[in-house]
């Protein structure tokens, strides 16, 4: 896109230092699913000259496009590509309500689905279909999860959630699903160790590279708590 940017380890390590200029529009695919990767090219790409697109190997979460949408942004999605024009007014400024994050909402999820006694209600929620994938398998796992009062608001679905105890069996978990949980999969491995049969992770690489390798310590963890792994 044209920016020049330096830095120690050959321009890869901080500090870096970043020099403005007036960037290109660029055809990109993202090595991985990664939210916060496209978010930063489609951000660039507002001021940049000519169309910017960018393709996905998979789906990753959308509340950028949607949100750029809203604001006014030239911005279509054709399954895996991203196409976004420059434009040429201010994006529309906006009075929102921000949505609870459904990843802070699955710890009481999971909570009450695996506790004896519990019903819990999380209000608020977003339930963006990129980032629904932790309430899929606790339904496939036989949670008792109900969805209600669903709306939009500011570009966003939101609904209200309720959990209740419930018995839940181990699944196989794995392929185009994990990048809509790849945050929750800690949590979805504390379900499994509480179900019945054996749960099954796959394909979840991702996180050993994250702010600390999270497979190792959720196995780490839940073994100090009793959990069996292999």
């Amino acid at each position: 896109m044209g920016a020049e940017i330096w830095g120690r380890g050959g321009d890869s390590l901080a500090p870096l230092a970043i020099k403005g200029d007036q960037l290109r529009g660029i055809k990109y695919r993202l090595p991985v699913a990664s939210a916060q990767l496209k978010s930063a090219i489609l951000i660039a790409a507002l001021f940049a000259q000519g169309e910017t697109i960018v393709e996905e190997p998979a789906p990753s979460r959308d509340h950028t496009e949607r949100l750029l949408r809203t604001m006014g942004a030239e911005l279509e999605s054709d399954g895996p590509k991203i196409t976004l024009a420059p434009k040429s007014t201010p994006l529309l400024h906006l009075d929102l309500n921000i949505p609870g994050d459904i990843s802070s909402a699955a710890f009481w999820l999971v909570a009450g689905a695996i506790h004896p006694n519990a019903k819990i209600q999380v209000m608020n929620t977003g339930i963006n279909p990129t980032r629904m994938g932790i309430i899929e398998v606790l339904l496939d796992m036989g949670a008792k999860i109900q969805i209600e009062r669903e709306r939009i608001e500011g570009g966003e679905p939101v609904a209200d959630l309720t959990v209740e105890s419930s018995e839940l069996v181990g699944r196989q978990i794995g392929g185009s699903i994990i990048p809509r949980l790849i945050d929750e999969i800690p949590l979805i491995a504390v379900a499994g160790c509480v179900a019945r049969g054996t749960t099954v992770i796959r394909d979840a690489a991702e996180l050993r590279v994250k702010e600390t390798d999270r497979i190792s310590a959720t196995v780490k963890e839940l073994s100090k708590a009793g959990g069996r792994h292999r």
